[in-house]
């Protein structure tokens, strides 16, 4: 009579026949058990897609993300250049502003002070450009020495440099030519009152002052303008794809703001690794012709190489992970032998992963299965 181990024994014994001799699904027995690979039966074998791994030529692609940015040479922050309390904010965010137009009144000492400084220097010019052609006028008569009429030139050119940079400190100061003009005839002039101009022509983004506050000339930022026609996307490029990117290649943003990708144009690639996320900064310009990209804005990106490229291509659905969600794929050894194969992935071209290292051309990979083989190998 059987003892309970060797009854236990018998049904492991029938459990694993019947096993082997299941639907095509389940893995075959394995007689002499590969250590490295799985072995399955001719009617498993149909159901998985096998082809040779060959070197092919490709354009690489890097996937990416990024952020939207004002392109700095269509923005700028417009700084107060006068100092005083804001009278009165003339233009508001989201207005178009061409370039010289107000953008707020500032009631300040400083304007009043560039009035005089100004009247004072063109008087003297004046006076000092009479005499200097009254002297002119008695050295030709032989009346006057010529050392004298050279001192009344050089005091002529003198007033005149002055007055010049008193006008250019009116125009720092953003006083219009018709308030220069009425200033230069001697009519009287608001007084004490001075106007911030747009630097240049664009929408106006940031309002940063309000009524009443005190700016300071030369350091309070007050307005924000940018040509939002065209931005900037910041894309990050980590040190294994730098060599697929270059300056010229073409780019694809992606946003759920946008229903298609936005192409743009890498313009610059960053000298420097940002020390926090040990990336490089890749510009791209983009056009914004229908103003769905906002500043800030988390953008994906894929920059496409003009670059060839030449090496091993799997189809994707080739690749599996393990459970440490390391790459491998499963390569055919015989007939009905497979081994487990890690790899090392490049970028995604398409369907399809560039493998860096890990296969040889011509060697064949399964490319639709791998999970059933994964399965069996598990079990």
């Amino acid at each position: 009579m059987l003892s309970n181990a060797a009854r236990r024994a018998a049904l492991v014994s029938l459990a694993v026949v019947a096993a082997c001799s299941g639907g095509d699904d389940a893995p075959a027995n394995h007689t002499a058990p590969s250590p490295s690979g799985i072995t399955i039966s001719a009617a498993q074998l149909k159901r998985l897609a096998v082809q040779p791994a060959e070197s092919t030529v490709y354009h690489p692609i890097v996937r990416t993300t990024g952020t939207v940015a004002f392109d700095a040479d269509q923005s700028t922050q417009v700084i107060s250049p006068i100092s005083g309390p804001v009278l009165r904010i003339l233009v508001q965010p989201g207005e178009q502003v061409r370039r010289g137009q107000p953008l707020a009144l500032v009631s300040s000492p400083d304007f009043a002070s560039a009035v005089a400084d100004y009247r004072k220097a063109d008087a003297a010019a004046r006076n000092a450009q009479r005499i200097a052609s009254l002297d002119s006028a008695l050295f030709a008569n032989d009346a006057l020495a010529r050392r004298e009429l050279e001192q009344s030139q050089t005091d002529a050119v003198a007033a005149a440099a002055d007055r010049d940079a008193a006008l250019q400190q009116l125009e720092a100061l953003g006083v219009d030519r018709a308030t220069i003009d009425s200033i230069r005839a001697g009519r009287p002039v608001p007084a004490g009152q001075s106007v911030i101009r747009a630097p240049i022509a664009g929408t106006l983004v940031e309002k940063l002052i309000t009524p009443g506050q005190l700016l300071e000339a030369g350091s309070t930022a007050a307005f924000t303008i940018a040509d939002l026609s065209r931005l900037w996307v910041m894309a990050n490029v980590f040190e294994t794809d730098l060599a697929d990117v270059a300056r010229g290649d073409s780019a694809f943003i992606t946003t759920a703001a946008a229903p298609n990708p936005i192409a743009g144009r890498v313009d610059y690639i960053a000298a420097l690794v940002d020390p926090g996320t040990k990336a490089t900064a890749v510009r791209i310009v983009v056009p914004n012709r229908d103003r769905l990209l906002k500043k800030d804005m988390y953008v994906d990106v894929e920059i496409r190489s003009r670059e060839q490229r030449d090496g091993i291509l799997v189809p994707v659905a080739a690749v599996l992970r393990d459970d440490d969600n390391r790459p491998f794929v499963y390569v055919q050894q015989g007939d009905s032998t497979f081994d487990r194969r890690a790899v090392a992935l490049g970028s995604r071209v398409s369907d399809r992963y560039v493998i860096r290292d890990g296969l040889k051309p011509d060697e064949k990979v399964v490319t639709n299965g791998g999970l059933f083989l994964q399965f069996a190998e598990n079990q």
